[in-house]
């Protein structure tokens, strides 16, 4: 049993991805493939926005942050999958699991914040056009990437020293192919009410907030959207909102499923929650790249000028 320091040559058990061996290389090669594409894929954005000055709004200013906290999001869960499939070893030590579940509530709670501030952002370029340059200034966009990586550190530091209060049994499989909150608190020894009670109350704000604050977002600029007289300001003001929107969907979607709607604590229901989990933190960020470039004319061009050499950092 392990609980506070006593942790030396303490390890949990990694369900992993599958339990079929022949299934182990097919999920080495499609997870190494899909990592390399959401590296490479979310790294140009930040090169096409960092070196074009045209991208230098805030909008893309997020997108950046987006595609940086994608990049490190999948990089904490990915490259642990791959090495113990690759290796035909589950084992993950006890410092290390909770190392990887801080910094996967971090990286992935700032997904939710950065996606609500996106919304914000659409928000008061559509509904507040006259307002836009001055609400949404360096300084603020500045202030409020900040304040939401400072959130997400708070929350993820809540939720990790709240899991060293725990105990664990040696040995134990923990039901997923990364440390998350759910699995760790059904292979726990001891009680685990505070836990769930804070991630009742705190997961749930943390999710349902952001949620919230975008649909009242969307609600205004489907409205605003309507009052528009023309039908090329109509599918101007829509296509700007397009690919957020198609993010916010599938990223949402597949966390509430995970968090707010979790599965009976049965072998059966594994593969059910792996699917999940496998849809926010790979599946996702491996689609932001081709959603935003794809949807996004001035972003298509922008990746097309880096891939050509032509950047252009003045003006």
């Amino acid at each position: 049993m392990a609980r506070g320091n006593q942790t030396k040559g303490f390890e949990f058990l990694l369900w992993g991805l599958s339990e079929l061996p022949e299934q182990q290389s097919i999920l080495f090669l499609l997870f190494l493939w899909m990592y390399v594409i959401t590296v490479a894929g979310n790294l140009l954005i930040v090169l096409a926005i960092g070196t074009d000055v045209r991208l230098h709004t805030p909008m893309y200013f997020f997108l950046a942050n987006l595609s940086c906290a994608d990049i490190l999001f999948t990089s904490t869960t990915v490259p642990k999958a791959l090495v113990n499939i690759q290796t035909q070893s589950r084992s993950i030590s006890y410092a290390g699991c909770l190392t990887q579940l801080y910094f996967f509530l971090t990286f992935g709670d700032m997904d939710i914040f950065l996606l609500a501030t996106m919304a914000y952002d659409r928000y008061v370029a559509i509904c507040l056009p006259l307002h836009y340059t001055m609400i949404m200034s360096l300084r603020c966009c500045i202030l409020m990437v900040t304040a939401c990586w400072t959130l997400t550190n708070l929350v993820a530091m809540t939720h990790t020293f709240l899991m060293f209060q725990l105990s664990f049994c040696s040995k134990k499989i923990i039901p997923d192919f990364f440390c998350d909150l759910g699995p760790l608190m059904k292979v726990s020894c001891s009680d685990t009410e505070v836990n769930e009670l804070v991630l009742l109350f705190l997961g749930g704000a943390v999710i349902l907030i952001p949620f919230l604050l975008i649909l009242v977002s969307y609600i205004h600029i489907v409205l605003a959207i309507l009052r528009v007289p023309s039908a090329q300001g109509r599918h101007k003001a829509i296509s700007t909102c397009g690919s957020h929107l198609a993010v916010v969907v599938l990223f949402f979607g597949t966390v509430i499923r995970a968090y707010l709607c979790p599965s009976p604590s049965s072998s059966s229901a594994m593969p059910e929650d792996t699917a999940a989990a496998v849809m926010y933190t790979v599946v996702t960020p491996l689609l932001n790249p081709f959603i935003y470039s794809l949807r996004n004319k001035d972003m298509k061009g922008a990746l097309v000028r880096l891939l050509r050499g032509k950047i252009f950092l003045k003006r």
